[in-house]
């Protein structure tokens, strides 16, 4: 019993990662093995609720792969981030769809946006980082106690700061 137990699992992780190996992007290559782990584990829970003895359609076994290497990516996503430090930027993006020329003028932005930023009052400075990380003007409120109005105001102030200074160097949009 133990021995079908054994091959019927096995036999469930091969189906599985044959189905993550099929829709998987290259990029996400290196997390193929969680993926195939993430969905055999929703799986094995999913049978300790619900008794089965026949075996599970390829389409469900699909499904559930997809699920799983869809959460990874937003996880992957959500857990990116991109370093402000000097000592980091000369690291080769990870962009493979981009060229070149394309990379290195990021990087001449990206360095500019650091100098102007540099330029700003600190309070600025502070508002329009968190802004550019995504922050809604709400939170940067909450983040840097403040209220509403100062951080609406510290903000749009700075980017218009950011703005002008950009363009002075001959970003302009």
């Amino acid at each position: 019993m133990l021995q079908q137990n054994e091959s019927a699992f096995e036999e469930l992780r091969r189906q599985l990662a044959r189905s993550v190996s099929r829709i998987c992007p290259g990029w996400l290559a290196a997390s193929r093995d969680d993926i195939v782990q993430v969905a055999l584990l929703r799986l094995v829970q999913i049978c300790g609720q619900a008794e089965r003895s026949e075996p599970y359609p390829s389409s469900y076994l699909r499904k559930v792969a997809y699920s799983a290497m869809i959460d990874e990516m937003r996880r992957l996503r959500r857990a990116r981030e991109v370093a402000l430090d000097p000592e980091h930027e000369d690291r080769p993006a990870l962009d493979t769809g981009s060229n070149p020329e394309r990379n290195r003028a990021g990087r001449e932005i990206g360095r500019a946006i650091e100098v102007c930023l540099g330029g700003l009052r600190r309070e600025r400075r502070m508002a329009v980082t968190l802004h550019l990380l995504g922050h809604p003007v709400g939170e940067i409120a909450k983040l840097a106690a403040w209220n509403l109005k100062r951080a609406e105001n510290l903000v749009y102030r700075g980017l218009d700061d950011l703005r002008a200074c950009l363009t002075a160097r001959g970003l302009a949009p």
